[in-house]
């Protein structure tokens, strides 16, 4: 078992302006605990060993090893061990953004998060008793840092109502990303041919592109063809854009045009004017 810790650091007039800023962080022993009022900035805690109860909105739940949960400022809770001795891993943090990049992240708050015993959330309470040292290592924008990738390790490996992780959605897509990188060129590619890379229908698969990403697989390829084609465009300034075209996958080259402006905000030509010197 990794050596117990704990760190409050000072918050500065600088600090209160950073968009992110760690106030403290810990590994301990817990003992119970009940805040009427909730707690004064938003914090994390989860569980290492052992075994808590966790009551929030008049709900009690389970945390095991590698289940916690994101609090809001000023949420009533209470919290107390099931087991013998339950220990767990704290951290609470602010600043001027830190609700809006939580929300951003689409984390969920006051409900359970899980993840699986190889993800880095697993031994986190381990990198951080090695990195202690003094606290102003972690003042100023080092704390704000710490706490962004915190809440991307958490964004990236977290899972929450059954969902899968964002680590694994994206494991379960890499054929077809590795499709889209090879055959791109190829305007047959669709959502049928990714689908049977992948062996789902083409539904499931549009399911699974939009957990992962907030899109549709073929939205994804036709981005991926656009920015392929202003590599080409800058690379070789003498080939025509009709020929770019039909490069990325494109049958008809005024439609390539139409889609280049619509995500670019100009023509191919423009682009390759504004960029290529």
């Amino acid at each position: 078992m990794s050596t117990y810790y704990g760190r409050h650091f000072v918050t500065t007039e600088w600090d209160r302006e950073l968009p992110l800023h760690l106030t403290s962080v810990g590994l301990v022993e817990q003992s119970p605990i009940d805040r009427e009022n909730g707690f004064g900035s938003l914090h994390w805690l989860h569980t290492v060993e052992g075994s808590g109860l966790f009551t929030v909105n008049g709900i009690t739940m389970k945390l095991q090893p590698n289940h916690g949960i994101l609090m809001k400022a000023g949420t009533p809770h209470s919290y107390r061990p099931e087991s013998e001795r339950w220990t767990t891993w704290y951290m609470t943090f602010d600043g001027a953004l830190a609700n809006p990049i939580v929300a951003s992240l689409s984390l969920p708050l006051n409900a359970p998060v899980s993840w699986s015993d190889n993800s880095p959330l697993s031994f986190i309470h381990e990198q951080y008793g090695e990195k202690f040292g003094y606290s102003f290592d972690f003042a100023g924008v080092n704390g704000s840092l710490e706490v962004y990738a915190f809440l991307a390790l958490l964004k990236k490996y977290g899972q929450s109502s059954g969902q899968i992780s964002l680590s694994k959605g994206h494991e379960r897509l890499k054929p077809i990303y590795l499709l889209i990188e090879e055959r791109y060129g190829d305007a047959a590619l669709g959502l049928d041919r990714m689908a049977q890379q992948l062996g789902v229908s083409p539904q499931y698969l549009n399911k699974l592109f939009r957990l992962s990403w907030g899109m549709s697989p073929y939205q994804y390829l036709v981005q991926f063809r656009i920015q392929k084609s202003k590599e080409k465009l800058l690379a070789d300034r003498d080939r025509t854009v009709k020929d770019i075209a039909a490069d990325v996958g494109f049958q008809d080259d005024s439609h390539f045009v139409h889609t280049f402006r619509k995500q670019s905000g100009m023509t191919p030509v423009q682009f390759r004017s504004l960029f290529g010197q």
